[in-house]
């Protein structure tokens, strides 16, 4: 009974946990026009992002889609976004970090790709090489397959 209790105690500081990021984020919308993070509708538990490709880099003029799914042990676990290969995601996890400074974190990660942890094994090989315009080359690629408006 007490392992019960202890749970349902989590959760409910992980449900509080996120209802203060919601207020947050919808009290600092217009602060940083580069990531819209929306809460579904009948779970606090998954949210969606739309981030903006950094200015500057093969990523400029996407809007990426991610999805998160938030453990109920958030923020003592990390949220789940599928595979991005971000050190904070995985083993360097802090419960100070938010979804929008996560959301931050792979803004900053389009910006500086780390090629030892590529998820793109193609796109790591190309910048460990020394090839800058060809991993520019591919990502803008992928950028125009994935994240931009298809025309007519």
């Amino acid at each position: 009974m007490k392992m019960v209790w202890t749970m349902l105690v989590i959760i409910q500081a992980s449900r509080a946990r996120l209802f203060k990021e919601y207020k947050e984020v919808q009290r600092e919308k217009a602060a940083d026009p580069d990531i819209q993070l929306v809460c579904d509708d009948s779970n606090i538990f998954k949210w969606t992002a739309l981030i903006k490709g950094p200015s500057e880099t093969p990523f400029e003029g996407g809007v990426f889609q991610l999805a998160f799914a938030v453990p109920e042990q958030y923020p003592l676990q990390p949220p789940q976004t599928g595979e991005i290969c971000l050190d904070i995601l995985k083993n360097a996890w802090s419960p100070a970090w938010t979804l929008q400074s996560v959301c931050r974190a792979i803004i900053a990660l389009m910006a500086h790709p780390e090629p030892d942890s590529p998820l793109n094994c193609d796109s790591g090989n190309l910048l460990r090489s020394g090839d800058i315009r060809g991993y520019q080359s591919m990502a803008r690629m992928y950028t125009r397959l994935a994240a931009m408006p298809k025309k007519g």
